[in-house]
């Protein structure tokens, strides 16, 4: 091998340890952003030494330049520097991304990820069936729960590259329930994909600063926070990112024409669908611009048509964001090192089949669309050990079709054991020109010993213009337990219905560990 391909070599061993790094963020955020180069300090030292002392020593011929990373110096040349996509960037404090600053299970083909996600969550509305409505981060109150357990990573082979992430616990049923596409066909597609949460492969291209083509499931981006909580600033997160998709099943194109411009365009299944609601894809795309270490803006859009049954009805989606470190004393060893904030508004709609987008056409064409905000603010202090965080946002969605469906027996949803049922027989209605508005706030303390591992204590309230919550009486019967008989007969049909309140205040404590 010439001298000359070695440092080709060596620009994209660089580029695939901060790329599969970033694909840490899942993210909403997943396989979008790029770490410090601190990340790769060190694994990049050992593969530049490993892969130019077998050869004649040229580098007098290249101009380098010395890096200064926290505990390190790097030693790179300008031309392997000029190829990494948001070369110099800190992205650690962004919402929604991996806080980590070096990787630990890696080696040359494999790159593994451990996450747990335990929670212990407390209603003041005291359900008696101990469920949690409206919510995908969390299932059960007043129980230890297991909310994520998973296990992959990323693996390589030259330009090749692929990740695996399966996910175990109670997410691996709160998010795929919302899913109405499994019930097109055969197969059980919702069995089928419940454990993974990330599956796909692709190609690396070395054009301009990088171009990746995957194909599989991996995480979306709209809403801005991550899939993992580990990732977020809040554990609950607010309407805008809860209601809006988690991952996607499709083909992607991620584009790098420029050291801190990212265009990736998507074809996929559907709006958070295992398979297809009609005869079309969906098509949208995510465009990020991280011009410093303090500034991110982002936008993703979304058209398709995803209303089972009706392929005249077409959603369009637009979510952006911006994200702005407006404070950063790394140093300091007393008081604040860094305040962030992050801003992120959406607006859609659907239209076509008997609705009307943004106008109200009357009973028989009502309008239906969605716009909602959400904006957090996040102090770190004590050496970074420390953050607390505040926010909230805001969701107005008429006709319902982004708001989470209560489940038990409030649910609209098929019966998945008998589909030409519904699950629920007082159905938590999401019909044409039904209406629905909420807004919520939070507040939480994080303390992080180490970068694996964080402690969250979070307090959350939430309000609705229509009841949904659950309530004293729980969704699921009088006792609160399946086996118990619903009292309802033709004579007394409403003797027992699921107890729905518009408001509910919680408490989150969260044990968050990564590898």
């Amino acid at each position: 091998m010439t001298f000359i391909k070695r440092i080709r070599s060596i620009i994209f061993t660089r580029y695939q340890l901060e790329n599969k790094f970033s694909n840490f963020n899942s993210t909403r955020m997943l396989s979008n952003k790029f770490l410090l180069s601190l990340v790769c300090t060190v694994l990049f030292n050992s593969f530049v030494i490993a892969q130019t002392t077998e050869e004649p020593d040229n580098s007098d011929k290249i101009k380098e330049r010395s890096v200064e990373a926290p505990g390190a110096k790097m030693h790179v040349t300008k031309e392997i520097w000029s190829q990494v996509p948001f070369e110099g960037t800190d992205q650690s404090w962004y919402n929604g991304s991996d806080r980590r600053d070096s990787p630990v299970l890696q080696s040359k083909y494999v790159n593994w990820s451990i996450l747990v996600d335990a929670n212990a969550t407390h209603s003041f509305n005291n359900p008696i069936d101990h469920t949690v409505v409206g919510s995908t981060a969390l299932a059960r109150n007043d129980e230890m729960e297991v909310s994520v357990a998973a296990i992959g990573g990323d693996f390589m082979y030259g330009d090749a590259h692929g990740r695996i992430m399966t996910q175990f616990g109670t997410r691996s049923t709160v998010v795929p329930r919302n899913d109405l596409s499994v019930y097109r066909g055969q197969y059980d597609l919702a069995d089928v994909y419940r454990y993974i949460s990330e599956a796909y492969a692709g190609y690396h291209f070395n054009v301009w600063h990088g171009i990746n083509v995957d194909g599989g499931m991996f995480m979306s981006y709209i809403g801005l926070n991550s899939y993992y909580q580990v990732e977020n600033w809040e554990y609950q997160a607010s309407y805008t990112s809860d209601n809006t998709p988690w991952f996607f099943n499709g083909i992607r194109v991620q584009i790098f024409p420029t050291p801190h411009l990212k265009i990736e365009p998507w074809i996929i299944n559907g709006w958070q669908s295992y398979g297809m609601f009609n005869q079309l894809p969906g098509v949208g795309g995510n465009i990020t611009w991280i011009p410093n270490s303090n500034i991110k803006l982002l936008t993703n859009d979304y058209y398709g048509t995803d209303a089972a049954g009706y392929s005249g009805r077409h959603r369009f989606h637009s979510d952006n964001s911006f994200l702005w470190r407006y404070f950063n004393r790394p140093q300091s060893h007393h008081g604040v090192n860094k305040m962030a904030i992050s801003l992120t508004g959406d607006f859609g709609f659907e239209k076509g089949d008997g609705v009307n987008g943004f106008s109200d056409g009357g009973v028989n064409n009502p309008a239906q669309y969605f716009v909602s905000w959400m904006a957090y603010n996040r102090v770190w202090f004590a050496k970074n050990k420390l953050a607390w965080c505040i926010g909230g946002g805001w969701m107005k969605n008429p006709g319902r079709y982004l708001v989470l469906a209560p489940t038990g027996d409030a649910s609209p949803f098929p019966n998945p054991y008998s589909p030409t049922q519904a699950a629920g027989t007082h159905a938590f209605t999401e019909n044409a020109g039904d209406q629905f508005q909420g807004w919520d706030c939070s507040t939480n303390i994080s303390w992080m010993p180490n970068q694996s591992i964080e402690f969250r204590l979070e307090w959350v309230h939430r309000e609705a213009s229509v009841p949904y919550f659950a309530g004293p009486g729980g969704v699921t019967s009088p006792s609160g337990y399946t086996y118990t008989p619903l009292p309802n007969t033709p004579a007394t049909p409403n003797a027992w219905v699921p107890d729905l309140t518009t408001s509910e205040n919680r408490i989150i404590m969260a044990i968050l560990f990564r590898l």
